[in-house]
């Protein structure tokens, strides 16, 4: 064994990894909810995925100054560590490592395997069930079940045992991935001119039920989930060749390619079917009103490559998780959570810890939100609480870049660090206003996972 990664991932992988990671079913089925939240008004959706866009970007140009300067096992825990200190780094890992990658990519493996299902049921609708389609089986059945759990396994032997393999298969699912968005963006976008249909959406909102009492902030706050997960690409500074200048633009040109194919991407369906229509039956029907029945069928194909494409790069990062604080001699069981397979230049035993951690915050996931076993305590939306959280990591790091970046120009030292700040407090409120008491049994939970952080933290003193 040894305890270094080898530099193998070059800069197009890079970028692929940061694009793939974040797009993956957000961008497909998020425009629905946010046409649901916003009341059918087409303009202030848009305004939301912009919002949401530049929220990312600031805080991506605030990572990627950083990126210039600090480079040793984990991107965002490294720059924890660099601007405030080893036990704000260990606790940023930390919940990294237990909550935020497990909550990415257990909500991606059970989407890839929901729509894999949709995807076999919309082309045999007499495939069986042991729970019918109408009563949510591709969604909550066995069969759901059993297919995440082998995308689970699937998702972890490619990284845990061939990481260049992983990388290659981040590349194709990125590309396949970008076909349908840019067939809508552009074929819908031009159909929704010439029709008039774009106009129409734009100048008349649907009817919906139950409108969110804020549903800017509502739909923001949904935006979180589609353009997260770019900081997980910083998880392979270490074995990224020439990190310095790679993962800035990475970063950088990741960011503008996702919130370009966001954007267009939403306003072609929008060009394809009605506000009502979209609101009805989600994005499939502007596919099937476009290309047909059969592509509008295949969609649901394109979607399950793409959340398993996502899956892989998320659990990129979380397999490398526990390494980054046992790299630091911090955390449970650092002598074995820190070995690197000579033969693999692969973190196993992080990658197993990582496995289980998603394992185990799915279960809570099936019970509190698919299965719906028990009600009002201990519920909240695992897929985007843990999400928003970050942003609370990020601040005391951008104020350290303010306050201690004497080196930087004013752009990189004030602008950016105060803007990434701003747009890191509006998620906060965003998500409290959006989640109300969700937030308080969340908070219990992480109150209790960082409670075990701080048990393990220093193994050497716990030995002594």
């Amino acid at each position: 064994m040894e305890n270094k990664f080898e530099k193998k991932y070059g800069l197009f992988t890079a970028i692929c990894l940061v694009v793939g990671i974040v797009i993956g079913s957000g961008v497909f089925f998020k425009a629905q909810e946010i046409l649901e939240k916003t009341g059918g008004d087409m303009p202030t959706g848009i305004l939301s995925w912009i919002i949401g866009g530049l929220v990312m970007l600031v805080c991506v140009l605030a990572f990627a100054s950083m990126a210039q300067k600090y480079e040793k096992v984990n991107g965002v825990v490294d720059y924890a560590e660099a601007t405030i200190g080893k036990t704000y780094a260990y606790y940023t890992g930390w919940f990294m490592t237990t909550l935020y990658y497990p909550a990415l990519t257990m909500a991606l493996a059970w989407l890839s395997a929901k729509y894999t299902l949709v995807f076999i049921t919309s082309v045999n609708p007499a495939f069986p069930l042991v729970i019918p389609i109408a009563e949510g089986g591709t969604s909550t059945g066995p069969e759901c079940m059993v297919l995440t759990l082998l995308y689970f396994v699937f998702s972890f032997a490619i990284n845990a045992l061939s990481p260049r393999l992983a990388g290659k298969l981040q590349v194709g699912t990125t590309v396949i991935k970008l076909i349908p968005i840019c067939l809508m963006a552009v074929v819908g976008i031009i159909y929704g001119i010439a029709t008039g249909g774009l106009a129409n959406n734009f100048a008349n909102p649907a009817t919906v039920h139950g409108i969110s009492e804020n549903p800017l902030l509502a739909s923001v706050c949904s935006t979180a989930f589609a353009y997260e997960g770019w900081i997980i690409a910083t998880s392979i500074n270490s074995e990224l060749k020439n990190a310095k200048r790679n993962l800035p633009i990475a970063l950088i040109s990741g960011c503008l390619i996702i919130i370009a194919a966001y954007v267009l991407y939403f306003i072609g369906v929008a060009g394809g079917a009605t506000n009502q229509e979209l609101i009805d039956h989600g994005a499939t029907i502007a596919f099937r009103n476009l290309f047909g029945n059969i592509f509008g069928n295949v969609l649901n194909l394109f979607v399950a490559v793409s959340c398993l494409g996502t899956l892989n790069g998320l659990m990129l990062g979380c397999s490398r998780g526990i390494y980054s604080l046992a790299a630091r001699r911090e955390g449970p069981f650092p002598e074995i959570f820190g070995e690197i397979d000579r033969n693999t230049n692969m973190a196993v035993n992080s990658a197993v810890f990582g496995l289980l951690s998603c394992v185990i915050l799915f279960v809570y996931f099936y019970f509190s939100s698919l299965a719906k076993t028990w009600d009002s305590i201990f519920i909240f939306d695992a897929t985007e609480l843990p999400i928003l959280t970050m942003y609370a990591f990020y601040i005391p790091i951008f104020f350290s870049r303010i306050v201690n970046a004497k080196d930087e120009n004013s752009l990189k030292r004030f602008i950016i660090p105060t803007l990434a700040v701003a747009a890191s407090c509006f998620m906060i409120y965003a998500t409290i206003r959006a989640h109300g008491s969700e937030c308080v049994w969340y908070l219990i939970v992480f109150a209790f996972v960082m409670a075990l952080g701080a048990i393990f933290k220093n193994p050497r003193k716990r030995g002594n």
